[in-house]
């Protein structure tokens, strides 16, 4: 994929070093002179300007980027880039950092955001995660909250133990994904059984969450 980023801070070098090692094209948008340093992510495509400007993303061919990633320490920043990206230039995929939380409301598809990451809330949740067995955690939102990735660990005394994961009733809108069981990563069979300590994570529509906890026996 070839990937803007709108923001070459620490955050943004971040990106771009993890995207370039996954062999992606990576072009940093940075508008402060003191930050701009293309010797820290020598791989990457460099442009001096102000992302916010459509000048700039129209000299900078972001039109032909797959994915554009506005990752700078403002919000208001980051909502106008995403804006012009989607309206403007029609990018596929537009990925924005939300760096106050109360301001996550803001970051929908009517701001043109398709993905909206808040490293507060995912600090939060990967918190829960660690200390919380025997209920669901949230760890991620997908699609402006249509659907989440949640987790549960079995408790040790769970009922589930030995069944087979066809024998989990789910609703409709909730799907199994995936097993993390010690080092393994299981993608689950319906014959596989369950085991105390499973991490089961699940794609579900945040609805039918209660449903799911019924079906665990919870």
């Amino acid at each position: 994929m070839r990937v803007a980023i709108a923001g070459a801070g620490a955050v943004g070098r971040s990106i771009a070093t993890e995207l370039i090692e996954g062999r992606h094209q990576v072009m940093l948008i940075e508008r402060e002179s003191e930050q701009f340093e293309p010797h820290t992510v020598e791989q990457a495509d460099w442009v001096l300007g102000d992302a916010c400007e459509v000048s700039t993303l129209e000299e900078s061919g972001i039109e032909l980027c797959d994915v554009v990633i506005a990752a700078t320490g403002d919000d208001k920043v980051n909502l106008v880039v995403s804006l012009l990206a989607k309206t403007e230039f029609a990018v596929r995929r537009v990925v924005a950092r939300v760096n106050n939380p109360a301001n996550e409301w803001l970051f929908t598809d009517a701001w043109g955001v398709d993905v909206a990451v808040s490293t507060p809330r995912m600090l939060a949740a990967m918190v829960e995660e660690a200390v919380s067995v025997g209920d669901l955690v949230r760890l991620m939102t997908f699609r402006q909250g249509q659907a989440n990735l949640v987790e549960l660990t079995l408790p040790a005394e769970t009922p589930l133990a030995g069944k087979p994961v066809r024998e989990i009733a789910l609703p409709r809108d909730a799907a199994l994904v995936t097993i993390l069981r010690g080092e393994r990563v299981i993608v689950p069979q319906p014959d596989d059984p369950l085991e105390p300590g499973d991490e089961l994570l699940f794609v579900a529509n945040a609805e039918v969450e209660p449903e799911i906890r019924t079906a665990l026996g919870y």
